[in-house]
């Protein structure tokens, strides 16, 4: 298990009322629950099933195995287990997402060093038909970056396209990068730089692959995808404050994101989505599926929505801390 980074504790120490918000109720009319199953204790990445109404793939990050969890929204409990087979031991797994060829793509992506690996791995398996504890033979795939090892937390499917991006994680300068047009399992899929990014944990497309969410510690935003890349500045989420803000996905109709995070019984908090910019009209604030009305309690009971706009000066702080003492949140690289 991994450490808790500086920022996360510096949130939850000067910004309690937030964080105790995140681990409460989500608003009514979304779908967020509470991951019961005491075998996830880092869960690490959301994918929504399209073949199991309500149902949600994760993974535990580190120390656990060759395993994938199906969780059913509705009780938070664990539905399906699937082991997989034909891969070698996972090394890092951070994320997970579901293409267009109904394949779940698992990214053994992290190297919290990085550098340390010359090559990380991606596994393909088709999305289970029956929820039940299966053993399946999955794909697995060599990745190298064109401009050298780096970590990694993101990993993302186009649903139209089907082309695989992973978004890297640095204090300094993130970076999307692109996979080839079709993953070889026979050599080594070598993935490009696109577009920089800021720190990121976890990304998502919207189910029609218009739009791209990523999130870090202390960020979410939404972007428009277009030519292959994100554009522009991003549009700001209204996401939870989490203690360790890992995950995030889109509900198979694509009205809901959901944040997940790490621990014991952890929380994924649902936020409805805002219309794109020219599009149609939001429900009317308190309505089911829209946004709460100003000063109204927003995304698991917090005020204001909890999109990362209070306490601006403790992330200032915070982040330089991170900076100045990353090298002691770092843990030693496993064999």
């Amino acid at each position: 298990m991994r450490l808790l980074p500086l920022t996360a504790v510096i949130a939850l120490v000067v910004l309690p009322g937030s964080a105790a918000a995140a681990a409460g109720s989500a608003p009514a009319g979304a779908s967020g629950f509470t991951i019961t199953d005491p075998r996830i204790k880092e869960s690490s990445g959301l994918a929504a099933s399209r073949i199991h109404p309500g149902v949600y793939w994760t993974h535990n990050d580190s120390d656990d195995g060759p395993y994938v969890y199906a969780v059913d929204s509705a009780t938070g409990k664990t539905v399906a287990r699937v082991t997989l087979t034909g891969i070698g031991t996972p090394r890092d797994v951070e994320a997970i997402s579901l293409g267009p060829d109904g394949q779940l793509y698992v990214g053994d992506i992290g190297d919290n060093l990085n550098g340390t690996w010359d090559h990380v791995w991606i596994y393909r398996f088709p999305e289970p038909k029956q929820l039940a504890d299966v053993t399946v033979k999955a794909e697995q795939f060599t990745v190298r970056y064109a401009d050298g090892a780096r970590n990694a937390e993101a990993l993302m499917v186009h649903p139209v396209t089907g082309r695989v991006y992973i978004a890297s994680k640095s204090e300094d300068k993130g970076g999307l990068y692109e996979g080839p047009e079709k993953l070889s399992a026979s050599g080594t899929n070598v993935f490009r730089r696109v577009a920089d990014l800021p720190w990121v944990t976890d990304g998502a497309f919207s189910p029609d692959g218009g739009r791209l969410t990523l999130r870090g510690y202390f960020f979410a935003k939404t972007y428009p995808w277009k030519d292959g890349k994100p554009e522009g500045e991003g549009e700001r989420v209204d996401a939870p404050w989490q203690g360790q803000a890992e995950s995030v996905t889109y509900s198979a109709d694509g009205s809901t994101l959901l944040f997940g995070s790490e621990g014991e019984s952890s929380r994924v908090v649902a936020v409805p989505v805002k219309p794109a910019a020219g599009g149609s009209a939001s429900p009317a604030p308190g309505k089911p599926g829209g946004t709460p009305a100003p000063g109204a309690p927003g995304p698991a009971g917090e005020q204001g929505g909890g999109g990362f706009t209070k306490g601006a000066a403790v992330l200032a702080v915070g982040t330089a801390l991170v900076l100045g003492a990353k090298r002691l949140l770092r843990r030693r690289p496993r064999d």
